[in-house]
């Protein structure tokens, strides 16, 4: 598997960054890029930096990270260890303070992604019962202004979460369970022809909503986007043969069942049987999505499955929507932001540092 890398960003800052004449504001403000990046010595770093190049911070943290959670009042966010690590880090975003390394219990790990409710008192994480392998834990843990500490744990209702979101009433859990069981300090899948993703919709009590399955067993469930209306895009990598033919990504819009998205034949293939990250621009209704194996990046219509960019940016890492368009990074190649304003989508690269993004990054 190509190894993916991540740069972040931090600090908040009034105003808008404009290239080009191209304003790269969110929500009024100068976005915030978090991600995890890896040195080319093999240390690994939580990072901030601004859009322009500025490095606000580089904190070096003992294990690889892949997601980032952010704080809903506070300039905190906890970057998620990688699967199948133990410790995630609490970082303030002014200056890069490690502020608590957050170890898991004793038989869990983390799947690499969690989410906090907009109260700021609870977070949610994904984790593997490695006592029973691939049996998927959502970790609940208290926090009480200052510190994480665990709570308590909720049944995942599959096995192998990996993504966790909330649906836009902040009280119901999304959750893409991959299906894989893995045992601990592990990557190795062990039953891969005995899989099991699934897409759930639980209550933050633990109770199950909604657990809905695409057709092809292999099918790992890994990457959520929602849209403010409670659409929900999901993101998928396939474990069975090159040749076969997989939804790598699928939707369930509200009141309607969790479907394929409409892709054309030459973008499926294109994908290599491997998505990463998914966004979805609500003002704009569009899609993005990165497939690093195949090395394309795309954008679709969200409401009419209309494809309106498909290209080539090599190892195309995290996406994540600002004012006019979408940010992607890269683990190869130059971070790139997209106008999308228009009917041509134009793309131009940012002057952030080249290489070692990991597959996902947080504008805030």
């Amino acid at each position: 598997m190509l190894r993916r890398h991540v740069i972040g960003l931090g600090s908040l800052l009034l105003g808008a960054l404009s290239l080009g004449g191209w304003t790269l504001s969110r929500k009024g403000k100068e976005p915030l890029l978090l991600s995890a990046r890896d040195a080319a010595d093999g240390k690994h770093y939580a990072v901030g930096y601004r859009l322009d190049g500025r490095q606000v911070f580089a904190t070096e943290v003992g294990l690889r990270c892949h997601d980032i959670v952010q704080h809903p009042t506070l300039p905190l966010a906890l970057f998620v260890a990688r699967r199948p690590g133990r410790v995630s880090y609490l970082i303030h975003l002014e200056d890069g303070r490690l502020l608590q390394s957050l170890a898991a219990q004793p038989n869990r790990h983390f799947y690499g992604h969690g989410v906090f409710h907009a109260s700021g008192d609870w977070l949610y994480a994904t984790e593997n019962d490695t006592s029973d392998p691939g049996r998927g834990m959502l970790g609940v843990y208290r926090f009480d202004g200052s510190r994480l500490s665990h709570a308590g744990e909720l049944s995942s209702h599959g096995l192998g979460p990996h993504q966790v979101s909330w649906m836009p009433d902040g009280e119901t859990l999304v959750v893409a369970n991959g299906g894989i069981r893995t045992e601990a300090e592990s990557r190795v899948e062990m039953n891969l022809n005995a899989m099991e993703p699934s897409l759930v919709l639980m209550r933050r009590d633990g109770s199950l909503i909604a657990k809905e399955t695409l057709a092809q067993q292999m099918n790992s469930v890994r990457h959520l986007a929602i849209a403010r209306d409670g659409t929900i895009v999901a993101g998928q990598q396939y474990m069975g043969d090159a040749h076969d033919h997989a939804d790598l990504l699928a939707i369930k819009r509200p009141g309607q069942p969790f479907q394929p998205f409409p892709l054309a034949d030459a973008q499926r293939l294109a994908m290599a049987q491997y998505t990463a990250s998914v966004a979805i621009h609500d003002e704009l209704r569009l899609v993005a999505l990165t497939a690093p194996r195949g090395n394309r990046f795309f954008i679709w219509d969200l409401d009419s499955g209309a494809v309106r960019l498909d290209t080539s940016l090599p190892d195309c890492a995290g996406v994540g929507a600002v004012k006019d368009g979408f940010v992607v990074t890269s683990g190869q190649g130059r971070c790139r932001f997209y106008d999308c304003r228009g009917e041509r989508i134009a793309g131009q690269p940012l002057e952030l540092p080249p290489a070692f993004w990991d597959n996902h990054l947080h504008l805030a």
